[in-house]
């Protein structure tokens, strides 16, 4: 396992529907801007417009490089039709050498001419 990985990060947001959520996590993965997605079913409590609700939503949590993060989130704002959507980015803190590899490999690169 690798200790520190500042390079990886998980890239969270919601979605109410969970098709729409499928919709955000297939194209982020197909752009490669993230390797993987998970989708959980969640139910949020949250303050909008000053008052407290409490609605069910679909998590969709994505593994990313660090250096995708601008990119994923500005992909995820445009196809999202959240007035606010959450866009939040936690570094992976360790994680298998292998996973975090792949992760990398599967994603694309900065550089011109990389995958």
């Amino acid at each position: 396992m690798a200790a520190s990985t500042p390079d990886v990060v998980v890239v969270t947001t919601t979605h109410d529907t969970e098709d729409k959520a499928r919709a955000l996590a297939a194209a982020a993965v197909r752009e490669r801007l993230a390797a993987c997605a998970q989708i959980h079913p969640v139910r949020s409590v949250y303050r909008w417009d000053g008052e407290v609700r409490e609605s069910p939503e679909w998590r969709v949590d994505l593994k990313t490089r660090a250096d995708l993060v601008t990119r994923l989130g500005a992909h995820l704002a445009e196809h999202h039709d959240y007035e606010t959507p959450e866009i939040i980015a936690v570094p992976v803190v360790a994680g298998s050498a292998d996973y975090l590899a792949w992760v990398a490999a599967e994603t694309i690169g900065t550089a011109p001419g990389s995958p």
